[in-house]
């Protein structure tokens, strides 16, 4: 157990500096592009710095699932790692967020999540209540997997892999409705000029929250979970039954 409390700590520590490299660059254009506050709707912003957020979302990506990579010994455990310390960071960037700015009002106040592959919204307690959950998912396998080779087993990726996807569509839907009030799929998919989605984004206020897509996915993955941690913790403890 000593190599993995050394990796959890040394994790820890890096998806928390993460999490504040993260907030102050929040901090940075909030101060540029709202020196009142941040609210929506956006405010006008170039192109060129759409694709340069985009792509670091993509970056922020690539580094915390290469810390998992880098930690874990199999797919399990770098998949474990890598939530982790998505966690971590996710919940430390709404932190130090706080700390810095004051911001956000509640729990309940309304932020952009993500814009891969399309723009996420959604109340601050969402983010916070998703990574709880995975921080659960990832210590099963980190503890469980310090004793014994753990895999995640078919029924459970099947929950977990739908329960993801229903979530994200419960982050995307308020804005994916307000898009599709003006444009149909197929419009959207024949524009060869996105300048008008662009400027109708800029419109954008949020409404309301589905929250019922939301906890569909949530338990969802509870469930896997549960199913996960009910299977390994008996297979970890027969094997110690009769090494004993």
């Amino acid at each position: 157990m000593k190599q993995p409390f050394k990796t959890l700590v040394w994790l820890t520590i890096f998806s928390i500096a993460m999490g504040y490299l993260e907030s102050s660059v929040v901090v940075y254009l909030r101060a540029i592009m709202y020196p009142d506050g941040f609210q929506f709707p956006l405010a006008p912003f170039d192109s060129h710095l759409a694709v340069t957020e985009i792509i670091r979302e993509a970056a922020t990506i690539i580094m915390l699932a290469g810390a998992g990579i880098i930690a874990g010994k199999t797919f399990s455990e770098r998949f474990a790692w890598f939530i982790y310390c998505f966690a971590i960071w996710d919940i430390f960037y709404y932190i130090f967020l706080k700390v810095l700015l004051n911001w956000p009002e509640s729990l309940m106040t309304w932020d952009i999540l993500f814009l891969i592959p399309a723009t996420w919204v959604g109340p601050v307690i969402t983010p916070v209540i998703v990574s709880l959950t995975m921080i659960l998912f990832a210590m099963i396998i980190i503890f469980y997997g310090s004793r014994k080779k753990v895999y995640i087993s078919l029924p459970e990726w099947i929950l977990f892999i739908v329960g993801t996807h229903i979530l994200i569509l419960a982050f995307i839907w308020d804005y994916s409705n307000f898009i599709l009030s003006r444009y149909s799929p197929g419009e959207i998919w024949r524009m060869s000029d996105h300048k008008p989605l662009y400027e109708l984004g800029l419109q954008y206020i949020p409404h309301s929250f589905n929250w019922l897509l939301f906890w569909i996915g949530e338990i969802l993955i509870i469930t896997g979970i549960f199913m996960l941690f009910i299977r390994v913790r008996k297979n970890v403890g027969v094997k110690r039954l009769k090494y004993y």
